[in-house]
């Protein structure tokens, strides 16, 4: 279509059918094709109602001058204008149009309206706004006044406070040199006006771009990270926030709408950000940084720069700080406290620095980058071993002891580097108690990979036993112990993954093994003794020794000894004993089940789903009483409902489901307790499942839940298809499946009247479902129809006719004729069917 007039028209169509963002599509390309004035204004016009419905008000006001530049007595177009204005705040050139308005036609009432409200609305905001400017004027003078009253001082700083938090108030301050008087506030050396100050500072940032921008210039970044730096709590926590909220800005983040106000246009705040980056980055190795203030500039960094949403593909920022201030990281988390050179730090610090290394390492996206990441690291951590000189080899260890604590795989390669284990072990050694300090404690971060383990063992547990016996200092003595202690459990716990073949191991293609051979590419082939008989018997004989009693020894082990790691090769090796189900009784027994709880909630990712379905593995067999007995038996409810995750494989889906099922059909409590895990939507889904296997455990564990009233009264609620896929999978070919669903399906409609008559409106083959369960050969899905059916009859007269009309009349009294002892559970219900008919008079009884 390129006629204006006929693209005008549509645009109206449009508009009338309040499809506005058509309209303006239709209105836009009629004033590209147009060269008329007079409909080009009229265009303007339309659009800019467009525009006012879609509260694009500052696009209204241009249109609709626009409109006002082809013709200045176009009352609609000034009517409008002024109805864009007033929602832009700009009451004073509002009521200038509305005055236009109303000199064009001044018996229209509506202007006349407008513009007492107009009026109104200007003194309003005029004596807000002197009001405001003379309040602000007075708390200043008080609080720059040395003479005034601390009380009076300590309420003139809150009222500032309040009023920055204000949108009306925080550009009154601004706009009457309020930053500058702040700045005098903090300059002042006072606590509490300080913090009045940046409180009120960061109230005023909040949410308006381009106020933040103006502040953040006007105070300079070097100032605001020295007064971050300050030994002050407070001050350095709300400095912190202040520089938080003019990131949030600079970010785009936490915007807040502001009627009133058209968004400034903001320039270059990447600009910006890379500033307050390297300003935070240079703060991280300055001696005049106090430890809050170190520990603040970390937080920020923590916060702002991996990316919140790994879907975002730009990670930027991470890789400006890896290549700007990879190696200042570096050099906190290698300080060493006790030694006289050491950067002012707290307690916190190190390891909010190794938090920080494993959130970059986390978000890098592909191997070069993560290649780049380690060089880094080897090339730093290289540079400062030195065999002359300790001290700064001491600094090179505790490196890697932080990097362990935070990337960990990165951690082992650089454990990989030459000299660097022996240079641990060497150093527990030393006769000087640092070296001894930091000896011990890089080997307990060290010592959770098997062969950083072996060699410890080999290596260092005499050094560390002699150390134990004889330092005085009880931090070495503590750290030796765990350290020889953890190793050797990790060991344990290694080797038995190795007895029980419980690692991971990908299924080798037989087709890509053969054209591997071919091109005379190796092949890795099973080891004999990794075969599954040979697996099955060691498996066997661990039991026999009373492993499982060995490993809830091991679970029960201190914090620091048991590290994630050891968690999870417990949990592989546990999951590898409950194979066989023969063997789940000795493992409850033996205080298996009690010793996986903790397993299933706390370590790796990895380690807590093998502990979970090793869980589900004793949770689908096993009488929960004996299993998880009193209150524990609760806390299984939550590692179960995890395994239903889609990114689980379909066994561990399958037996959480059964451990579910079994749990759901204990008591109600347990039935609440797996509703308040949310468990329902995913068991829902399985229901769905194209799996027979996964479809049939789903179906049966809803059968178990529908007992609970809050699970009824979901399947009572509208906008809801439960109830229809449990009268389909009634239908299903599959009996397990059918007996699963009748039988939710006829207590559903026993406890809840309303499913009765809701069953006949979800589907239309709901009679022929019916009558095929009553007519069933399983007697268990016969006696569940048969039931299903007395519940509708009873439930509603109107309903018990359309019954008795269908076929299902011939089909009870054909079974209720029927005189067989096997079947009398089923007769029984057929016959309770037509009494109940007749009790309603709509069937007669047969005649003696």
């Amino acid at each position: 279509m390129e006629d204006p007039i006929q693209l005008k028209e549509e645009g109206n169509k449009y508009f009338q059918a309040n499809d506005y963002e058509k309209a303006v599509q239709s209105y836009t390309q009629a004033i590209k094709l147009n060269k008329d004035k007079a409909l080009q204004a009229v265009l303007y016009r339309n659009r800019a109602a467009c525009f006012l419905k879609k509260e694009e008000y500052a696009k209204a006001a241009s249109d609709a001058s626009r409109a006002i530049d082809i013709n200045a007595s176009d009352i609609k177009a000034l009517y409008r204008r002024s109805q864009a204005l007033e929602k832009l705040g700009k009451l004073d050139q509002a009521f200038k149009d509305a005055q236009k308005c109303a000199t064009i036609e001044p018996r229209n009432k509506n202007f006349q309206e407008t513009l007492r409200r107009l009026g109104a609305n200007i003194q309003d905001k005029l004596r807000i706004q002197f009001s405001t400017d003379s309040r602000v004027q007075k708390m200043f003078e008080i609080l720059l006044d040395e003479n005034s009253e601390k009380e009076k001082r300590e309420k003139a700083a809150n009222n500032l406070i309040v009023l920055g938090r204000e949108e009306a108030g925080a550009e009154r301050i601004f706009q009457n040199n309020g930053v500058s008087l702040l700045l005098q506030l903090i300059e002042t050396k006072n606590a509490d006006l300080i913090l009045a100050a940046v409180r009120t500072l960061s109230g005023m940032c909040t949410g308006h771009k381009a106020r933040a921008t103006a502040i953040l210039h006007y105070l300079g970044i070097d100032n605001i990270c020295m007064w971050m730096s300050v030994d002050n709590e407070e001050i350095s926590l709300a400095v912190c926030n202040l520089l938080q909220t003019i990131t949030d800005c600079l970010l785009g983040q936490g915007k807040e709408e502001h009627h009133g106000k058209e968004e400034a246009v903001v320039l270059d705040t990447k600009k910006d950000l890379r500033m307050i980056t390297m300003r935070l980055l240079d703060m991280l190795v300055s001696k005049e940084v106090s430890g809050q203030g170190r520990d603040r500039a970390l937080n920020l960094l923590n916060k702002n720069i991996p990316r919140k949403d790994l879907k975002d593909h730009d990670n930027s920022r991470t890789i400006f700080v890896i290549d700007n201030g990879l190696k200042k990281i570096l050099k906190v988390v290698g300080q060493i406290p006790e030694m006289p050179d050491s950067l002012p730090l707290t307690e916190n610090t190190q390891l909010t620095a190794s938090v920080l290394l494993n959130k970059l390492y986390d978000d890098l996206r592909c191997d070069p980058e993560r290649d780049n990441y380690r060089v880094i690291c080897e090339e730093y951590i290289k540079s400062k071993i030195d065999p002359q000189d300790m001290d700064k080899t001491l600094h090179a260890i505790q490196m890697v002891s932080g990097v362990l604590q935070g990337p960990f795989d990165l951690g082992n390669k650089l454990l990989g580097m030459k000299g660097v284990m022996e240079m641990m072990v060497a150093l527990c050694g030393s006769e000087r108690e640092i070296d001894q300090l930091v000896a011990v404690e890089a080997l307990i971060h060290a010592s959770t990979k098997l062969s950083r383990a072996t060699f410890i063992i080999s290596n260092g547990v005499t050094l560390l036993k002699e150390i134990y016996k004889k330092t005085k200092n009880e931090k070495i003595k503590i750290r030796a112990l765990v350290t020889s202690d953890k190793t050797i459990l990790y060991s344990v716990a290694s080797a038995l993954v190795n007895c029980t073949n419980s690692y991971d191991t990908k299924e080798l293609v037989p087709e890509l093994v053969q054209l591997a051979k071919f091109s005379k590419q190796h092949v890795p082939e099973e080891h004999p003794k990794d075969k599954k008989d040979f697996v099955v018997k060691r498996v066997k004989r661990l039991l026999k020794a009373g492993v499982v009693s060995a490993l809830a020894c091991m679970v029960k082990a201190d914090s620091a000894i048991l590290t994630d790691q050891s968690k999870e090769l417990i949990a592989r090796v546990f999951l590898a004993l409950c194979e066989d189900p023969k063997d789940r009784g000795t493992i409850v027994a033996q205080g298996g089940g009690k010793a996986l709880i903790p397993l299933a909630v706390e370590g790796t990712e990895v380690g807590k789903i093998k502990a979970s379905h090793a869980l589900a593995k004793i949770a689908a067999i096993s009488n929960p009483d004996m299993a998880f007995p009193g209150e524990r038996v609760y806390e299984v409810v939550r590692p179960l409902v995890s395994l239903l995750n889609t990114e689980r494989d379909g066994l561990q889906n399958y037996e959480a489901l059964l451990g579910l099922t079994n749990f759901s059909g204990r008591s109600d409590k347990l039935r609440m307790k797996i509703v308040k895990e949310r468990a329902l939507p995913d068991i829902e889904n399985y229901m769905f499942e194209n799996h027979d296997q996964l479809r049939q455990a789903a179906t049966e564990c809803m059968c178990n839940l529908v007992v609970n009233k809050e699970v009824q009264e979901r399947f009572v609620a509208d906008g809801n298809d439960r109830l229809k896929l449990v009268v389909l999978l009634c239908g299903e070919d599959d009996e397990k499946v059918q007996v699963a669903a009748a039988g939710a399906l006829a207590m559903l409609t026993a406890a809840q009247k309303k499913l009765c008559s809701k069953m006949t409106e979800v589907t239309t083959q709901w009679l022929e479902i019916l009558q095929r369960l009553c007519l069933h050969d399983n007697m268990k899905v016969q006696h569940r129809g048969l039931v299903i059916a007395f519940n509708l009859i009873s439930a509603d007269k109107e309903l018990a006719k359309k019954l008795v009309e269908s076929e299902l009349l011939e089909i009870l009294t054909y079974i209720g004729k029927q005189e067989d002892d096997q079947k009398a559970a089923v007769i029984n219900v057929a016959r309770d069917c037509l009494t109940r008919c007749m009790d309603y008079g709509l069937i007669k009884p047969l005649s003696q």
